[in-house]
């Protein structure tokens, strides 16, 4: 599959998901991203705003098995990865596999599950295999985490910590509909009798992994190396700022980028695509001072201020 085959898929997948959940496509490129860029995306919002469903048709229409994990504060790490069972017939220990064995796997209300069961996604996300009782088990490929949570309650929640944070690549979030988006919706849901609307397979999971393969031929020239590292360099000298980016999240702001160029049947990175990215990949990577988070102090202000400081190189496109 080359740039322009994967763009038209990316396409088609975003046109299959926005018939079923009411969004705008920046927030469908988003999640998009987080596809093509092999990582997991986190999306933070408020409830009824249609994560969940957002979730499901992206697996539908990539034709990928999916498994939804409701998290809650008794839930168990074995509950998410699975557990040895014994067999009284033979006498013997078998493993039985969790919900996060399948390609697509949605962690609802993550930050509701204790620390323990957060921390077992961690080898999961970013190892693709999980470890019973000193086994190792690999998980499907691809496999794919987009995990939600509720930033307005408090009660029973467990926030996320930093470490789980930079395992993913993007955090974004729906937002209300605007007056005619509510209104469709509404027209949308009087046109069926089931709840949840339908969502038909784009890709099938051959595709899919071919798909993921495609930003690898992205061209990335040097200035554009040394941009993406000023931005990263420029969070960690921000006043407001405890704990910038780490090399991790530069790495994913790279990956992020030549998704982006992608999308956009591009066949090299431009500055426009590293700032396209730079917010959802590397806003939530950010700890802020306590006196900044006392300011209400806004994250994503701080990589908007940084995008302006740091000077922006000139690229040229290729030659045909």
């Amino acid at each position: 599959m080359d740039v322009p085959e994967a763009a038209a898929a990316c396409s088609r997948v975003v046109d299959e998901v926005g018939g079923a959940v009411v969004a705008d496509r920046e927030f469908l490129d988003r999640v998009t991203l987080g596809i093509l860029a092999r990582g997991h995306v986190l999306l933070e919002d408020v409830p009824g705003t249609g994560k969940t469903l957002s979730a499901r048709s992206f697996a539908a229409a990539l034709g990928l098995e999916f498994s939804r994990v409701q998290f809650t504060p008794d839930l168990l790490p074995s509950d998410v990865t699975g557990t040895n069972v014994f067999d009284e017939r033979d006498g013997s220990f078998a493993f039985s596999p969790g919900p996060i064995f399948a390609n697509v796997v949605l962690a609802d209300e993550i930050n509701r599950a204790p620390p323990k069961t957060q921390a077992a996604l961690l080898e999961a996300m970013e190892e693709g295999q999980v470890t019973v009782d000193g086994e190792t088990h690999e998980l499907p490929k691809p496999f794919y985490v987009i995990a939600t949570q509720n930033p307005v309650e408090s009660e029973g929640a467990f926030p996320l910590p930093e470490a789980q944070l930079d395992r993913f690549t993007i955090k974004t979030a729906i937002g209300y509909p605007d007056d005619e988006g509510e209104v469709d919706l509404l027209r949308r849901r009087a046109g069926r009798v089931a709840q949840a609307p339908t969502v038909e397979r784009v890709l099938d999971p051959d595709a899919v992994a071919d798909l993921r393969e495609v930003p690898e031929t992205v061209r990335v020239d040097d200035d554009l190396l040394e941009y993406m590292a000023s931005v990263a360099r420029a969070t960690r000298n921000d006043r407001r700022v405890d704990v910038g980016v780490s090399p991790r999240g530069t790495q994913r702001l790279f990956e992020t980028a030549r998704a982006a160029a992608v999308i956009s049947d591009r066949e090299f990175v431009t500055p426009d695509d590293v700032k396209r990215v730079a917010e959802p990949a590397l806003a939530h990577r950010l700890v802020l001072t306590p006196d900044a988070a006392v300011n209400d102090a806004d994250k994503r202000d701080v990589i908007a201020d940084v995008l302006d400081r740091v000077a922006v190189p000139t690229v040229e496109a290729p030659e045909a």
